[in-house]
């Protein structure tokens, strides 16, 4: 699904505009948002962005972060107007209206035009235009690949390259991912070529890390991370207590999964987190295992190969068992999957 020309036809006369993406936005999620926005913004187009949650604070210093609304209960009046005055609604790294939460509803039945970018399997089908290819590194690649499409390549500023440069460097965990393509290699450098400050840009995300963070850290890694080396295994589990305890804030867990992965001889790792209303299970693996089968088998989810992410109405010690019951099932073919095969 590649609507290109269509989605430049709809984009020849400015108008207003509605950008959203998935709850919960992570840097490819604020990146193609705030990216988009810059860009159509140059056009004459009256953009604004509107998140279905809050998100990290380490992604507040994207150009344009100022303007964003989190969507909430307190606010939910303002945001029906917004969705509803608009005449085009792009909903961006997410293909399923169920990742927006409340704000599902809202889009769902707006007048809008919906325009759907996104690199994620099996997309629903509620757009009425769509760029869409799972091969894609990053949300933000594909906004780069529709702006140059168009041949306004010369409207990605220092401003919009730097924002989409968050999400190449981050969905592609800072270019060490088996999506690193020579085409993302290429497209980070023409982003330089533009004057963006990479290192500072590594910085904001990485670094100025809270003393909490760094707390929760230590206990997940002393206290819940659990190696099953006949699985070549790892997981975490962490419950709503525990979250309390060392005051985690949104964006505090996000990446944890990694460290699990990190164990030397473990080719699949998990994250049990318990959110108060669902249990939120995040995996990873390397080489061919696939852990996108695993989560939309058995978790009510997707994403890609080796990064996808599901969810669970059942207690969180539940959901643990369910998925330790599991694995003999993969024994065989996590023990086979070797990070070179693909």
């Amino acid at each position: 699904m590649q609507d290109i020309e269509a989605i430049g036809e709809l984009l020849r006369h400015p108008h207003r505009i509605i950008i959203t993406t998935h709850q919960n936005p992570d840097a490819d999620a604020m990146g193609s948002s705030l990216g988009l926005a810059g860009y159509l913004r140059q056009k004459g187009h009256s953009v604004q962005v509107i998140t279905p949650t809050a998100y990290p604070q380490n992604l507040y210093w994207m150009p344009g972060n100022d303007g964003v609304i989190a969507f909430e209960e307190k606010n939910r009046t303002q945001v029906e107007q917004l969705i509803n005055e608009a005449d085009t609604i792009f909903c961006l790294d997410f293909s399923d209206l169920d990742r927006i939460r409340d704000m599902a509803p809202i889009v769902r039945q707006a007048a809008a035009r919906k325009v759907m970018i996104d690199h994620h399997l099996e997309p629903e089908a509620f757009a009425d235009l769509a760029y869409w290819d799972p091969t894609a590194a990053s949300t933000t690649q594909l906004i780069y690949q529709l702006i140059t499409a168009l041949h306004e390549g010369d409207l990605v500023n220092t401003d919009v390259a730097a924002c989409l440069y968050a999400g190449l460097m981050t969905d592609t965990g800072s270019f060490r991912h088996s999506n690193t393509t020579p085409a993302v290699h290429r497209m980070a450098a023409e982003l330089l070529e533009r004057g963006i400050d990479v290192s500072s840009i590594h910085r904001a995300i990485f670094d100025g890390v809270s003393i909490d963070k760094l707390r929760l850290l230590g206990y997940v890694l002393n206290e819940k991370l659990r190696v099953l080396p006949e699985y070549q295994f790892a997981y975490i589990t962490l419950s709503a207590d525990e979250l309390r305890q060392y005051r985690s804030k949104t964006g505090d867990t996000e990446g944890l999964v990694n460290y699990a992965l990190s164990v030397e001889g473990v080719r699949a790792a998990a994250i049990l987190i318990d959110r108060g209303d669902e249990i939120r299970l995040s995996f990873r693996s390397v080489g061919s295992f696939s852990v996108r089968d695993l989560v939309s088998t058995h978790f009510n989810g997707g994403g890609h190969k080796n990064a996808a992410g599901g969810r669970s109405k059942l207690p969180l010690a539940e959901v643990e068992a369910k998925l330790l019951s599991l694995l003999p099932d993969y024994q065989e073919e996590l023990i086979d999957s070797s990070m070179f095969k693909v």
